[in-house]
């Protein structure tokens, strides 16, 4: 059941800065918020779109240049269980030799490698800030939470047409990362998120120049269960082609995803045994139903 749009936390990054407990609150509700004054330029933001529409119009020989041997972090084409949805990645985008990589990859112009080292740089930068105010707000305050941790850039094309009005082009699912930090079509909405207290479906309404936050499977079992992994899925609304470009922190890649001892307590036990990030990526790409948070449940302390 789909009912009308929902108005998830607008929130300022001054605002969070300051008072990280209101960030905290809308993740536990809802597993995401929208995010303003976040230092990412408007113009960089429209040129970001811009390069991955041009990307997206390279040939197929092209864009199969985009690889990562034995992953999903590449060049997805449009099939026929997605026959509007194609997409990109860049793995480890945190890294600036991993965009150069990208770029050499796909042949990239100058003006666009300039414009993804910039979105990187920036986007890495509010991920850190918000993992400090997470730790702040729980009394971990003075660690850099994502220090360490794999992050993926995903480029998303939705050639949504008369024929899939209507209809699902992005299957229900939690991410797998414990954050995701969404740049979406201002023009085009899609998104809609599901209420689990009431297993009803909101769209979310495109926002001119904030970005979309959310917490994953990962933030959900690191936080002992206070985090939401806030299911979502995308509509094709009308047809027009849809761009997103979704920044992942995905997980720790020498330690075990594991609860601090902070969140751990009588009247907050032990919800999941500590695991291993590639281990729990595996696992969560098996099967449609482990892409819903099912994956989770293989490390809950009552199995």
């Amino acid at each position: 059941m789909v009912t009308s749009s929902v108005s998830v936390a607008v929130l300022d990054m001054q605002e969070i800065s300051k008072q990280p407990e209101k960030m905290v609150k809308a993740l536990e509700r809802w597993g995401c918020f929208r995010l303003i004054n976040h230092g990412i330029p408007i113009n960089l933001m429209s040129e970001m779109k811009a390069t991955v529409l041009s990307l997206f119009d390279l040939p197929l020989e092209v864009k199969q240049r985009n690889s990562y041997p034995g992953t999903l972090m590449g060049y997805i084409p449009i099939y026929v269980s997605s026959p509007v949805t194609e997409s990109m990645g860049v793995f480890d985008m945190a890294k600036p030799e991993a965009v150069d990589e990208f770029c050499d990859q796909l042949d990239v112009s100058p003006q666009q490698r300039e414009s993804m080292l910039k979105y990187s740089e920036t986007v890495s930068a509010i991920a850190d800030e918000l993992g400090r105010k997470m730790m702040e707000n729980f009394g971990l305050a003075g660690e850099n939470l994502f220090k360490g941790w794999s992050s993926h850039l995903r480029l998303n094309r939705y050639c949504n047409n008369a024929q899939t009005v209507g209809s699902t082009v992005g299957q229900r699912h939690s991410d797998e990362s414990f954050l995701t930090i969404l740049l979406d079509d201002e023009r085009v909405g899609g998104i809609e998120i599901l209420d689990e207290q009431t297993e009803e479906w909101f769209p979310v309404s495109p926002m001119p120049g904030a970005l979309l936050i959310n917490t994953g499977d990962i933030a959900k079992a690191w936080s002992n269960g206070r985090f939401c992994n806030v299911k979502h899925r995308v509509q094709s609304r009308e047809p027009k082609v849809r761009v997103s470009i979704a920044y992942f922190i995905l997980g720790p890649r020498d330690t075990k995803v594991e609860s601090p001892s902070k969140l751990v307590d009588s009247e907050h036990p032990q919800l999941y045994v500590p695991f291993d990030f590639k281990e729990y990526s595996k696992l969560y790409f098996s099967s449609s139903q482990c892409a819903n948070g099912g994956a989770l449940e293989f490390f809950h302390c009552a199995n």
